[in-house]
């Protein structure tokens, strides 16, 4: 069979030109391909890069999929403000000739931070996360002072009418917070915004309201010129943020100060927009520390991280840094922290548990009780050994004819406070005076190793306060008694511990074990070896004040009347329960543990 003949080498060019351009075209015009790229998630408010990069590309019309208008470009940049699925579609006279998908996502607020931030303070999401803690705060100091005082701070009036109800240009879905950059002497408060120019509009609105100043700049920012004369600030918007940079005010200077001291340069907010605009990548959402530290505390509402960065002149002290939480309920506040070191702070073992605390009065309404050894005690009060600041508080105790390390060595570490309220004194002081003062006992006791160096001490402070005072030989040691506004005030040291009473004796009371029934109430280990921890109950207040059935030289018409009238006030003041915090030790670190309670949150727990 014959072979067909081979196509001529013009013809097959001619073909695969037909099949690139397709049937019906004519000329070598070549088609339209813009760039895309693949289905992808950006971030709201981050610019997304569409079209060709090629030099002389043809123009292509956007249909953009959020009901922007059309736009002619062979390339462009364009933001979404909502989080939300998109179809961005490019048409070339009339016909598609490319789409893409793009998930937008609302961007993370630590994103929007730079890396070089030293602390910030964040809500990551405002939806679910603003309502409980606005609302615990209402009912803790009252909703018009939380108002009053919430719209002080920066940016938080757009929060608040978005929870309102109103027209807001705030995202819901993102966050609000506020950091400290090194250079920049002043907070930056930042907000997850919208529409960046509307929400440029509220906030100018706000502070012209205010009394403040506005000058708009050229890009796009706002000066505000306080109307108290203080430095001004910086208001901007980056990326689906919205910024406002509050430099410190500086302090006045001091009658009589040179004149060159006066002469004080107010801190720079370009510097804080200078280092949000140059922010690429991650901000400080992947900062190392922060990543490790956040597996160590629960999760929360608000979150607060400050990362160690000392001067270059300053020694590297033990701190890394701190990451704490803060859960929101209707009736508690919970606070989870934990503060990294690169050695241990100090050995757990090297002070016992107050004894104060295994046998006292029951009831207390403060209690507080510090175990931590005496040498960082000394650190604490004097400086590190061999530190300027220590020799310098040694010498002005050698002066005064004290020795402070005599007094040192005397401390076995462990310190505790208990407060009790006096009710029936109370009373009585409050119907024949017209004055409700506080009447009551304070408890304080430390543990020492000799008695010889507290007890200089304490006659050197009473010489010197020309206070009088008698003292009574004990079997195992002293005790001093006086008197200070007129309330009765004995101390006394023995071999093991030093007990300070001010106030009447704690007759009547029971008598058990205060620090496990302070474990048992707050959990952990609170109160026990190795811990500093605080507690407020005015819970026990609000008992103490209508437990008393009479009182001695007290008509009971008058007890009772006195009795409403303190309850309702108390009431009035505030729904606080208690407040308690702790601090111990933890591998790497130490832990911190709080809690804020609401009248009849001691209830629903039970």
């Amino acid at each position: 069979m014959p072979l067909a003949p081979r196509p001529s080498v013009p013809l097959v060019a001619l073909l695969l030109l037909t099949a690139a351009v397709g049937p019906g075209a004519s000329g070598c015009k070549r088609a339209v391909r813009p760039e895309l790229g693949q289905d992808r998630t950006v971030e709201a408010g981050v610019p997304v890069e569409l079209g060709s990069r090629e030099e002389g590309a043809e123009a292509v019309t956007w249909e953009l999929g959020d009901g922007t208008a059309l736009q002619q470009a062979a390339r462009l940049s364009h933001a979404y403000a909502r989080p939300g699925a998109y179809t961005v579609r490019a048409l070339h006279k009339g016909e598609e000739v490319g789409r893409v998908q793009l998930s937008v996502v609302p961007r993370p607020v630590l994103r929007a931070v730079p890396a070089g931030a030293q602390t910030a303070l964040w809500m990551p999401r405002l939806r679910g996360g603003v309502e409980p803690l606005v609302d615990f705060y209402e009912r803790l100091i009252g909703p018009e002072n939380a108002r009053r005082s919430l719209e002080e701070a920066p940016l938080v009036s757009l929060v608040l009418r978005g929870l309102d109800g109103g027209p807001s240009v705030v995202d819901p879905e993102e966050g609000f917070g506020f950091f400290l950059l090194p250079g920049f002497d002043g907070v930056v408060a930042l907000l997850g915004i919208q529409e960046p120019a509307e929400a440029m509009d509220a906030v100018v609105r706000e502070l012209e309201e205010a009394g403040h100043r506005v000058l708009p700049q050229e890009d796009g920012s706002a000066r505000v010129v306080p109307g108290d004369g203080g430095p001004p600030l910086l208001l901007f918007v980056d990326r689906g943020y919205l910024y406002l940079a509050v430099p410190e005010s500086p302090d006045a200077p001091e009658e009589g100060e040179p004149m060159q001291a006066q002469l004080v340069v107010s801190p720079d907010p370009e510097v804080a927009r200078r280092a949000v605009m140059g922010l690429t990548g991650p901000g400080l959402s992947e900062e190392p520390l922060l990543g490790e530290l956040r597996g160590k505390v629960a999760e929360g509402s608000v979150y607060l991280y400050s990362g160690a960065r000392p001067e270059p002149e300053e020694e590297e002290g033990p701190v890394r840094g701190f990451f704490a939480s803060l859960g929101v309920g209707p009736e508690q506040l919970e606070l989870d922290g934990f503060l990294a070191s690169s050695r241990p702070l100090w050995q757990s073992a090297g002070a016992p548990a107050s004894a104060l605390l295994e046998q006292a009065a029951s009831g207390p309404m403060a209690a507080a009780q510090l175990s931590v050894p005496p040498e960082e005690l000394a650190k604490l009060a004097f400086g590190s050994p061999g530190s300027p600041r220590r020799e310098r508080t040694l010498e002005l105790w050698r002066q005064e004819g004290l020795d402070a390390e005599a007094l040192l060595k005397a401390l076995r570490g462990d310190v505790a406070m208990l407060v009790y309220f006096d009710a029936p004194a109370f009373f009585r002081n409050f119907i024949r005076n017209k004055r409700p003062e506080p009447k009551g006992t304070v408890v304080v006791e430390a543990g020492i190793t000799s008695a010889e160096a507290v007890r200089g001490l304490v006659d050197k402070q009473l010489q010197d306060l020309s206070l009088g005072f008698t003292t009574q030989s004990l079997p195992d040691g002293v005790l001093y008694r006086t008197k200070v506004r007129e309330q009765p005030v004995e101390l006394r040291i023995t071999a093991q511990r030093a007990t300070l009473l001010a106030g009447e004796q704690l007759e009547g009371r029971p008598r058990g074990d205060v620090g496990t029934a302070l474990r048992e109430r707050f959990g952990g280990q609170a109160f026990g070896a190795g811990h500093v921890s605080v507690m407020l109950d005015l819970g026990q207040l609000r008992a103490d004040l209508q437990a008393p059935e009479e009182v001695p030289g007290v008509p009971s018409g008058q007890l009772d009347a006195a009795q409403a009238f303190t309850g309702a006030l108390l009431e009035q003041l505030t729904p606080l329960d208690s407040a308690f915090l702790d601090l111990s030790l933890a591998e790497g670190g130490a832990r911190l543990k709080g809690r804020v309670s609401l009248r009849g949150a001691r209830e629903v727990s039970r």
